[in-house]
């Protein structure tokens, strides 16, 4: 089984980005191949240097640094919002590979989750 989980929220403002994380650290803790895919506001996840500490809020950016490590396999970031949002991939964080959002893309995953 493999799943892919898309996050299109940008990373402050709501949960519903940290808890599909949560989903991902979960499913890879019991082994299950997991990526992530982040496309539209949530490409935002993947900027380097964030500083949310003005909203209050806690940074993703350690979060997403380990997510390798704690066994998820990709972070992918939709090369369209990429373009919508003005951004290359040197202003990303390490490790994220950049691809298109498309039909052929989730076909390669069994399981696909839009959060």
């Amino acid at each position: 089984m493999s799943v892919l989980i898309i996050i299109d929220q940008a990373p402050y403002g709501n949960w519903s980005g940290r808890e599909a994380l949560d989903m991902a650290l979960s499913l890879a803790a019991f082994d299950q191949p997991v990526s992530l895919l982040f496309v539209g506001a949530g490409i935002n996840w993947l900027r380097k240097q964030q500083n949310p500490a003005p909203i209050q809020q806690k940074g993703v950016n350690r979060n997403l640094a380990g997510a390798t490590v704690f066994g998820i396999e990709e972070l992918l970031a939709d090369q369209d919002a990429l373009q919508r949002y003005g951004l290359g991939a040197e202003d990303l964080l390490d490790g994220v590979a950049i691809t298109h959002y498309d039909q052929d893309l989730l076909a390669n995953y069994l399981h696909v989750v839009c959060q």
